[in-house]
């Protein structure tokens, strides 16, 4: 029985190129000779992943949750830094510092005016308002220009108090024996690297006051001889409550005098010099 079918093998195989019947049979190729196939690359070896693909990978740190935090305000609606200084202050405040600043420079500079025309030459203004020069330079802020003079001071001048004290109400008087303020005022300065401004001028320039606006005989000459009494007192009695004298006792009366004693005069020298002291004692003066 035939069939138009045909078998499976002979379908898959493939229809090659036409014989030519003249070309003759077909040459084999020799069977020493290998027949040329198509060249296939050989299979390549997979590579060995690296050792950090190996490695288990490093675990991730746990994830916080979101912190919420407040809405910033916008930018518009911010708070303005605050600026340094007094312009930082609030109104009210403000206006005290300005005034404040303003009296400090206000007195700065009257006082500065007023001891400039106290040290300048003598001059229309200096001659109107002397009364109000005086009245603030002295005694606290007087001027002296001695450093400079022609003839220095050559004279050592001491000033020396005493005083009556009364134990009790009604009882007798005591005295107390001279006390040497200025030998006092050396010991507290000498070998000193900040020695006291105070301790060095405060009782010489009160003396200086004293003997400037008094006669020889210790009477006051024109208007500021009862200012430097009172001056001049008023550092007696401090420097005598500051060494215990008048804690128990009250004092009733005080009196000073001056030691004066000439500078001698150098080893090379051939000047001869009074080595004299000369004292110079004011009245007792009541409490």
């Amino acid at each position: 029985m035939e069939s138009n079918e045909r078998e499976p093998a002979e379908a898959a195989v493939p229809a090659g190129p036409p014989i030519d019947p003249s070309a003759g049979p077909p040459i084999d190729p020799p069977a020493g000779r290998p027949v040329a196939t198509a060249a296939v690359p050989p299979a390549r070896t997979p590579l060995d992943p690296p050792a950090e693909a190996l490695a288990d990978p490093p675990a991730e740190p746990p994830v916080e949750p979101p912190v919420e935090r407040p809405a910033e305000p916008p930018a518009d609606e911010a708070e303005p830094p605050r600026a340094a200084g007094i312009a930082g202050l609030s109104a009210p405040y403000r206006v005290v510092a300005a005034l404040a600043l303003a009296a400090v420079g206000l007195a700065a500079c009257g006082h500065l005016a007023l001891v400039f025309l106290h040290v300048a030459p003598s001059n229309t203004v200096s001659k109107q308002h002397a009364r109000t020069v005086d009245d603030w330079i002295y005694p606290e802020f007087e001027q002296n220009w001695k450093l400079f003079a022609p003839n220095p001071l050559q004279q050592n001048i001491a000033v020396e108090v005493r005083a009556e004290v009364r134990p009790a109400p009604g009882g007798r008087l005591t005295a107390v024996g001279w006390r040497d303020l200025s030998a006092e005022d050396g010991a507290a300065i000498r070998h000193g690297l900040l020695p006291s401004h105070t301790r060095q001028n405060e009782l010489r320039r009160a003396w200086d006051f004293f003997t400037g606006s008094h006669d020889e005989d210790n009477k006051p000459i024109g208007e500021r001889g009862e200012l430097s009494e009172q001056y001049l007192r008023r550092i007696a009695l401090n420097r005598l409550a500051q060494a215990g004298i008048g804690a128990r006792d009250e004092i009733v009366r005080i009196q000073l005098r001056s030691a004066t004693r000439a500078v001698p005069a150098p080893p090379w020298s051939d000047e001869k010099t009074d080595s004299q002291t000369y004292y110079r004692e004011l009245p007792w003066w009541t409490v």
